[in-house]
């Protein structure tokens, strides 16, 4: 089983020579801009195992000569794989750690002695699983009164200097460029201390504390002149919702507004990304600024919008001159004139555009995104979450139905943990009410009742999980908000099927990993259905994770049964959800929605009323889930009017996947 498809996804429009050269110069021409030596892999789990790779083999040649390998930790989604794989490397190829001694970049403060902190993470991830004496792992302490904080902090900086620096120290990077919890405003010198998290912080910490109202207001972190001292550094990032900094980290200006820019100074630094992390860097996603391109459709499809965007003319208006002085004459080269490409890639973007998502039966398909026939198809949608179908695409949902479909959705997991305890007194209020009303002497509901509001109200603390009974209340809560929704875009209740993935099962926000069984139900339910259209959510920006588990257990299944009969005439088509929109030069199909459309999307959204203002997990963006559909799905619009297109309220955008 083939369990990290999504990570692939991106290859289809990124040759190697632009993030893995294959000789000095050609790394010397595509790297121009970038003031940090970064290494770009094909995905996460590669470059983990490479950083691995390189720490196992300085703590062996540090033990050849008899010496202490001194290590500067972190830790975070980031750098969870690497510890994975230095676990690994411990158990299986007897790499021993006993001559290594740690120093933990940062902890959270005030903590209690039972509160989950960066250490007691570092200690169950990695610590518990080699063989490196208690002794030698030192971490600033959350636990200290305030008063002690400043020796403290001295005693942490002094301890380094004793062992002489740091060999190696090993970095994430934020979403305002900090390193470590040195927030904008750091100095290059600064050292060992307190400081208070920014809210931008405490949100990316809400995952480890269970909400953002639990997060720490400070945190104990080395300084930005700490870390520089280092001998060696190397910097990891994961994703494209880190492209952004990353790009900032590697091709900005060095300034105390974005910390990570400091490390432009070093000699020895290294950034270790993947592609989805590099696809802001200018020789992934602008390469002809750097070298001569390999042209396919979409990137010069990509070239063309970002002329347009910079010149602020539409596609059909640019002109010779427009595509010399902007550095594609190599365009005119291979089509001649600035006509023949304007018009090419006019109708490119023009042939996405479809009322249709379904295919429009008894009509020419051949300029169209999907077949005529078979009609009516069999669609199955894949929501992640019960709220992620119509949040992302609830204009074609609709529309799919409407035109006659015979459309299914499929909720890949019950999202209990995102239901706030908040909305279940609510609905027990309720219960107890119409118990009261009807069926007075119900003792089951009277014990429940009692049973559940205790907990809630008087017995949880904070970091307690909750029950299973009432986990399955909280499932419950989410499953009548999707099946509200539903029957508001006329979907019968029938064709709604709740999944309940295992690996999200875990009461925790801590999911487990996708297995067979997860992929076996996935599976089940295609084999029953076998559609002709399925819809899955390609949003890998989503902060918490399970977009990407998701999507890895559908591309899973898909793969599976890709040799299936059925298989052969289905379709897979990509959705995006609440974080990030396609890009133009992805977009495949492209489903106007109009103003009353917009409106029923909007309506169907705020059936599910748990994730309106009082969802614990909104994520890092201030507006809520129909807010930040509405304006990304105007957004898309906007720029499909400003390249000359058709001026429509709002668009959804699909990418289709191809099985590998």
């Amino acid at each position: 089983m083939r369990t990290n498809l999504s990570s692939q996804i991106t290859l289809t429009r990124v040759p190697k020579r632009y993030y893995q050269p294959e000789d000095v110069f050609e790394l010397s021409r595509v790297t121009r801009f970038e003031k940090i030596n970064t290494e770009i892999f094909e995905n996460d789990q590669i470059g983990s195992v490479k950083v691995a790779e390189e720490i196992a083999q300085l703590i062996r040649e540090k033990q050849s000569a008899g010496e202490k390998c001194i290590l500067g930790l972190t830790n975070g989604k980031s750098t969870l794989s690497i510890y994975l794989e230095l676990a690994r490397l411990h158990k299986e190829d007897n790499l021993s750690f006993n001559n290594v001694i740690v120093f933990n970049l940062f902890e959270y403060y005030p903590l209690s002695n039972n509160t989950q902190g960066c250490f007691l993470q570092m200690k169950d991830i990695l610590f518990d699983q080699i063989d490196i004496p208690a002794e030698n792992i030192y971490t600033p302490n959350g636990t200290l009164d305030k008063s002690e904080i400043m020796a403290s902090c001295y005693a942490y900086e002094k301890k380094i200097a004793e062992f002489g620096g740091i060999d190696f120290q090993i970095l994430g990077i934020g979403r305002s460029g900090n390193i470590g919890f040195n927030e904008p405003g750091s100095q290059a010198n600064s050292t060992t201390r307190l400081i208070l998290l920014d809210n931008i912080s405490r949100k990316d910490a809400a995952d480890l504390f269970g909400g953002i109202d639990t997060v720490p207001i400070s945190a104990i972190t080395m300084g930005v002149g700490t870390i520089l001292k280092a001998k060696r550094i190397v910097l990891v990032g994961w994703g494209e919702h880190k492209s952004t900094v990353i790009k900032d980290s590697i091709e900005g200006t060095m300034s105390d507004a974005f910390p990570a820019s400091f490390l432009q100074t070093h000699s020895n630094v290294k950034m270790v990304i993947d592609l989805p992390a590099a696809s802001e860097l200018t020789r992934i996603s602008r390469p002809w600024s750097v070298t001569s391109c390999e042209w396919d459709e979409k990137l010069i499809r990509r070239a063309i919008v970002w002329l347009c965007m910079k010149i602020k003319k539409p596609i059909l208006k640019l002109t010779n001159k427009d595509y010399n002085e902007n550095g594609l004459s190599e365009l005119l080269a291979i089509y001649g004139s600035a006509y023949n490409v304007n018009i090419q890639i006019f109708n490119d973007l023009q042939h996405t555009i479809t009322g249709w998502p379904g295919g429009k039966p008894n009509a020419d398909d051949s300029n169209r995104p999907e077949r005529a026939n078979p009609y009516p198809k069999n669609v199955l949608i894949f929501s992640p979450h019960p709220d992620d179908d119509v949040i992302s695409m609830g204009g074609t949902f609709k529309r799919l139905i409407d035109q006659n479909h015979n459309v299914h959705v499929a909720y890949q997991t019950s999202g209990n943990i995102a239901v706030a305890d908040e909305e279940v007194i609510r609905f027990l209020a309720f219960l107890k009410g119409f118990k009261d009303i009807y069926d007075f002497s119900n003792e089951v509901i009277e014990s429940k009742y009692n049973e559940f509001r205790q907990f809630i109200l008087q017995d949880k603390k904070e970091g307690d999980m909750d029950t299973r009974e009432i986990l399955d209340l909280k499932a419950l809560i989410r499953r009548g908000e999707a099946k509200a929704a539903c029957r508001y875009m006329g979907l019968a209740s029938k064709k709604i099927h709740f999944l309940n993935l295992p690996f999200y099962e875990t009461g925790t926000i801590k999911k487990g990993v996708m297995s067979d069984v997860d992929v076996q139900i996935i599976k089940n339910l295609l084999a029953e259905l076998k559609p002709q259209q399925i819809y899955v959510a390609g949003d890998l920006a989503d902060p918490h994770g399970t977009h990407k588990v998701c999507l890895d257990a559908a591309l899973a299944a898909i793969d599976e049964m890709k040799d299936e009969a059925w298989m052969k005439d289905c379709r897979i088509w990509m959705y995006r959800g609440a974080w990030k929109e396609w890009e133009i030069d992805h977009i495949e199909m492209a489903v106007p929605i109009s103003p009353e459309e917009l409106r029923n999307k909007r309506n169907a959204i705020l059936r599910h009323q748990s994730q309106m203002e009082s969802a614990p997990f909104m994520g890092n963006d201030e507006r809520l889930f129909w807010q930040r559909s509405e304006d990304r799905n105007h957004a898309t619009a906007e720029l499909y009017s400003q390249l000359g297109l058709a001026s429509y309220e709002a668009i959804e955008a699909f990418v289709q996947y191809i099985p590998l």
